[in-house]
C-alpha cells in the first residue's frame, strides 16, 4: 500500500474493536454490526491489525468511520491512538478470570479517552462472570456492558423497553458525535450545539495524546514518572471528572440526537426514557461523582435543547450559593 493510501486510512475516526477469548474472533462482532455474513475489503492492514470501512447513515448525519481489529496491546500505534473514538471489548464470562484478561487495555483507554466504552460478552454466567461482577467493573472503569445473547429480554408489554445486543451496539455507536460527521440539513441547527463540544473534546483528546503516553510505544519518551499533581483538591476532581466524563457522553450524545429529531411521540418518548435511565445511572454513584454527574449533564442538555450557556454559566457541583 502506498503512502498516500495509508494516510488516508488513517485519517477517518475509528472503532477499535478486540477481543480477549481466543474461540471469538473480532470479525464476528463487526459482521454483527454491519449485518452481513461477508465481510467488506479491508482498507487497510498490517499483519493482525485490520481496518474495515464504516459508512455510519442515519436520518440526522453520515459519517465514515473505520472498525479497526486490534487483537492485543502489542499492536497499538500512534495511529490508531490518535484515531479511536470508540472501544469495543469483547470478554469470556464463561471462565471466573474473563474480565482479568482486559486489564492490559485499561490504561490504554484510561490515557486515550475514546468517547464510546462498551463491554460486549455472550451473556453473563452465574458459573463465570456474573452480571452483579461485570456491572461492577463497568462502573469501575466507565464502560456499558452489553449482551450479545442476554438471557433476560426487556418485556414486550414495556412501554419503553430498553435495546439489547448488537443493535444496541450500533445504536451507541449512532449516538456517537464522530470527527468525521457530515449534518444532514434538516438536523444542522438543532445538532449544532452538540456538535460543538464534542469536537472540543476531540480537540482535548488529540492534545492528551500528542504528549508521551506510558501506555503506547513512543520514540525518546523518558522512562522517569511524570510528576504528580499534589493539590489534592485538584486531584479529587480530575479523578472525580475521568471517571464520570466518559460515562455520560454517550448519554449526553443520544440527548442530543433526541432533541434535534421531528417532535413525534417516538422521540419523545424515547427523551424520557434516556432521562430515567440515566436518573438510575447516577443513583448508584458515590455522592461526589453523582453531583459532577447531575452538573455536566444539565449543562450539556440545557445547551443540547439550545438554551443559552450564559444562563447557566455560575451551575457548578463545587460551588456555593
Amino acid at each position: 500500500m502506498s503512502a498516500s493510501e495509508e494516510n488516508t486510512a488513517t485519517t477517518f475516526p475509528s472503532v477499535l474493536i478486540t477481543s480477549c477469548d481466543a474461540a471469538f474472533k473480532e470479525e464476528e462482532l463487526i459482521k454483527q454490526i454491519l449485518n452481513t455474513n461477508t465481510l467488506p475489503e479491508p482498507s487497510k492492514r498490517e499483519e493482525t491489525v485490520v481496518w474495515y470501512p464504516w459508512t455510519i447513515n442515519n436520518k440526522y448525519y453520515t459519517a465514515d468511520v473505520r472498525l479497526c481489529v486490534v487483537p492485543t496491546t502489542f499492536q497499538m500505534t500512534s495511529e490508531i491512538a490518535q484515531s479511536m473514538q470508540a472501544f469495543i471489548a469483547y470478554f469470556d464470562s464463561k471462565v471466573k478470570d474473563g474480565l482479568e484478561k482486559l486489564s492490559p487495555w485499561i490504561s490504554v483507554v484510561e490515557d486515550l479517552a475514546p468517547e464510546v466504552l462498551i463491554l460486549v460478552c455472550d451473556r453473563v454466567c452465574e458459573h463465570g462472570v456474573t452480571r452483579h461482577e461485570a456491572q461492577q467493573w463497568c462502573l469501575a472503569h466507565a464502560f456499558e456492558l452489553v449482551e450479545l445473547n442476554p438471557q433476560d429480554l426487556p418485556d414486550e408489554d414495556d412501554d419503553f423497553p430498553e435495546s439489547t445486543g448488537v443493535k444496541r451496539i450500533v445504536q451507541a455507536l449512532n449516538a456517537n458525535v464522530w470527527s468525521s460527521v457530515e449534518m444532514k440539513d434538516e438536523h444542522n441547527q438543532g445538532f449544532g450545539l452538540m456538535s460543538s463540544l464534542v469536537a472540543s473534546r476531540h480537540n482535548n483528546h488529540r492534545n492528551c495524546q500528542d504528549s508521551p503516553s506510558s501506555s503506547l510505544p513512543v520514540e525518546g519518551a523518558n522512562e522517569g514518572e511524570e510528576a504528580k499533581v499534589t493539590e489534592s483538591d485538584a486531584n479529587t476532581r480530575t479523578q472525580v471528572d475521568t471517571i464520570v466524563d466518559p460515562m455520560i457522553d454517550l448519554d449526553i450524545q443520544e440527548l442530543a440526537n433526541l432533541t434535534a429529531g421531528d417532535a413525534d411521540v417516538e422521540n419523545f418518548e424515547r427523551l424520557f426514557t434516556k432521562l430515567k435511565e440515566m436518573k438510575d445511572k447516577a443513583s448508584s454513584l458515590p455522592h461526589e461523582q453523582r453531583k459532577v454527574h447531575a452538573e455536566k449533564a444539565t449543562k450539556a442538555f440545557w445547551m443540547a435543547i439550545g438554551g443559552d450557556e450564559d444562563e447557566i454559566e455560575g451551575l457548578s457541583s463545587g460551588e456555593e450559593s
